[in-house]
């Protein structure tokens, strides 16, 4: 995927700005060359600008709603593979605050400029960042509180989708195990996670969080309600 990154305003087929609560929306869009959909979440902080996480290039339509809500001030690339859109929101937003998990950074920074690390984020009552233990820093959670509650937002760490059909989407889904979701994918417990027992104790502290409405992760389905919970009790038991 790295060949198609660029600072080009490439706009790919994706759906509506969705409205999940009072401060937050989610956006799903394709991917270049397979069946596959991402997701970007936006949240409002207090101060009315917003953070976009795992950005996607939007329609005329969708862009004029994304920057009706507020102040796009802070670009959250995920990991070192969700970098796609990435420079285009920086060339359009030149003010944009970038930040990346600590041990993403390298391969973030192949393409955009990065600020700080996850830590570095200055938090506030309503959207906070933490890093993830037992992934060498690789990847982390955006933790939003809403009027109705508190959404967790991870990346690739969990997956949430059905298996795919075409060559590419089966390779992904069911040989590399990120299908039929909630679960911890065969592929990222290759890669990144190294402490599985650490890494199982962030999943059980989200599902326990007092006020959990909503799971928000990089590929498709969001879990609403007791459902996340749920959804990263049986992320947990792939580990």
């Amino acid at each position: 995927m790295a060949s198609k990154i660029s600072d080009d305003w490439n706009v790919l087929r994706h759906g509506p700005l969705v409205p999940l609560s009072d401060n937050l929306w989610w956006v799903e869009g394709d991917l270049p060359d397979m069946s596959l959909k991402r997701v970007m979440t936006v949240a409002r902080r207090g101060d009315g600008t917003l953070v976009i996480h795992s950005a996607i290039a939007l329609g005329d339509k969708e862009l004029r709603e994304l920057e009706a809500l507020g102040r796009p001030a802070v670009l959250l690339v995920p990991n070192g593979l969700h970098r796609l859109d990435a420079p285009a929101y920086l060339k359009r937003y030149p003010d944009l605050k970038v930040y990346a998990p600590r041990g993403s950074r390298a391969k973030v920074e192949e393409r955009v400029r990065v600020d700080g690390a996850y830590e570095d984020f200055p938090a506030d009552d309503t959207v906070r960042l933490e890093t993830l233990d037992g992934v060498k820093e690789a990847e982390g959670a955006m933790l939003v509180r809403s009027k109705d509650g508190t959404t967790v937002v991870l990346n690739d760490a969990v997956f949430n989708m059905d298996p795919k059909k075409d060559v590419l989407g089966w390779l992904i889904t069911t040989v590399m195990g990120s299908a039929p979701g909630p679960r911890v994918s065969r592929l990222s417990k290759l890669l990144f996670i190294k402490d599985k027992a650490a890494f199982r104790e962030n999943l059980r502290r989200y599902a326990e969080l007092p006020g959990l409405v909503r799971l928000v992760v990089a590929h498709e389905k969001v879990a609403h309600g007791d459902d996340a919970a749920r959804a990263l009790q049986r992320a947990m038991t792939f580990l």
